[in-house]
């Protein structure tokens, strides 16, 4: 999926699901970096693995923002929104296949993260996010950088 096309059809719809407060550049171009960096924005499965998605959520991921205090709420929108009950696996089979369910949890789980979200261009900011709130079982630093000026380029790209 281009990156205009996941903005368009996963991205945007996603953020009219949840509060005006979770919309900013920032989290579109996080959403982009983290897609593409967990899928290329290609693949709904893992490749030999659990997760699912193009932000590859493992169930226990899924968990989290539905129990979490600061989504659980609005997990449970989204949900009802997109026609899914809010069990676990329920959500996890829907996001293979969701793309819109699988933006909104992914911005959820970035709003689990007590931190505000790093400014537009602290990459490095933007990275330790990530691995706070994905803990990627084998983390690629080295493709980080490219992927987040790509997402970048693309937001920009719009709002000019």
């Amino acid at each position: 999926m281009r990156l205009s096309e996941a903005r368009q059809r996963a991205i945007a719809p996603a953020l009219a699901l949840l509060p005006a407060k979770m919309t900013s550049p920032v989290a579109e171009i996080l959403l982009l970096s983290i897609g593409l960096q967990e899928s290329a924005l290609r693949h709904r499965q893992q490749i030999g693995g659990p997760a699912r998605g193009y932000w590859m959520f493992e169930q226990d991921g899924v968990r989290g923002v539905l129990r979490c205090p600061a989504s659980r709420d609005h997990a449970l929108q989204v949900c009802e929104a997109r026609g899914v009950k809010p069990i676990g696996a329920a959500v996890h089979a829907a996001l293979e296949h969701d793309d819109v369910l699988a933006a909104a949890f992914a911005r959820l789980l970035l709003w689990t993260d007590p931190a505000p979200l790093p400014a537009v261009g602290e990459v490095g900011a933007a990275w330790e996010l990530y691995l706070r709130t994905w803990r990627p079982g084998k983390p690629r630093r080295g493709t980080w950088d490219q992927l987040y000026a790509l997402a970048l380029e693309a937001v920009r790209e719009v709002e000019t």
